[in-house]
């Protein structure tokens, strides 16, 4: 862990109350990999004993919402498909909105292509007839892809680029991971001279009202709980709740540190279990 500073010795503390609702993010939050942190499943457990609600968070849409309940029930979180909000359902939410009529070119696995098929939405590989290409987490990325995103935004100029998310990397066991979205939207930016024009994942604010239609949390009587202080806790901040950083993930006591006042979290803690109060079992708000 890193050896904590002045400043963050004074913020390394546990939340004094409880809220009425939770949204965590979970790799690096609650599990790495296909482990359980300590901690996650007594916490989870304490919060729902007091009735709390509580929500899980994702911006990885390789997995259904589904698969995503059900690995959290395996490793000992029970967790219904209600619980899990995903960037394959804000990605979906967002085409319906503004392009429920366009032909879709989706760099992405197969969970977020079956997610936008079921909301009827057209997809297409024909880059003379695509209108959005919407680039993700894709461990099958290839030249053949980029080509036609390039050709549809830079040859026919017909489409707009939007993401997934903005995660430079997916996080795995033992310090290493996975290039994420932000790679590949990186190389159909660089490639074509254009920007995403919209991104639907934690910071969005579009993450979070998306969370808050579906489940009526409340973002003054919530906690956003993350390991990121890029995306959980950015999105925690845009949207008006406290939030708490755990220092399982991505983020560091550096990197408190070196963020602007305004993007600190309400609370650092070492671990999840860490924010349980030591005697408050009352909700805030």
């Amino acid at each position: 862990m890193t050896p904590t500073s002045t400043l963050t010795q004074s913020i390394l503390h546990r939340p004094t109350q409880l809220f009425e609702s939770y949204v965590f993010d979970l790799d690096g939050t609650l599990y790495l990999g296909d482990e359980l942190l300590p901690g996650a499943a007594h916490l989870i457990e304490a919060l729902r004993d007091h009735g709390h609600r509580v929500v899980f968070c994702s911006n990885n849409p390789t997995r259904a919402p589904q698969q995503y309940a059900d690995k959290l029930t395996s490793l000992g979180i029970p967790a219904q498909v209600s619980d899990v909000i995903t960037t394959s359902m804000t990605t979906v939410r967002w085409l319906a909105e503004h392009a429920s009529k366009s032909k879709i070119f989706v760099i992405g696995e197969q969970p977020l292509k079956d997610s936008i098929s079921a909301a009827g939405l057209e997809l297409s590989e024909d880059p003379r007839e695509i209108d959005v290409v919407v680039a993700s987490y894709d461990r099958g990325f290839d030249y053949r892809k980029l080509k036609i995103a390039f050709e549809a935004l830079s040859v026919y100029r017909r489409a707009i680029l939007v993401s997934t998310n903005p995660d430079r990397f997916c996080p795995l066991p033992g310090g290493f991971g996975d290039p994420d979205a932000a790679a590949v939207t990186a190389a159909i930016e660089a490639s074509t001279g254009l920007v995403a024009v919209a991104q639907m994942g934690k910071p969005s604010s579009f993450m979070f009202e998306t969370i808050s239609a579906l489940t009526g949390i409340d973002p003054a009587t919530t906690l956003v709980v993350g390991d990121r202080l890029t995306t959980d806790i950015a999105m925690g901040v845009n949207a008006g709740t406290s939030t708490a950083l755990v220092l399982t993930g991505e983020s560091t006591l550096d990197d408190v540190d070196r963020a602007e006042p305004e993007g600190r979290p309400t609370y650092i803690v070492e671990s999840v279990d860490d924010l349980l109060p030591v005697r408050s079992t009352r909700s805030a708000g």
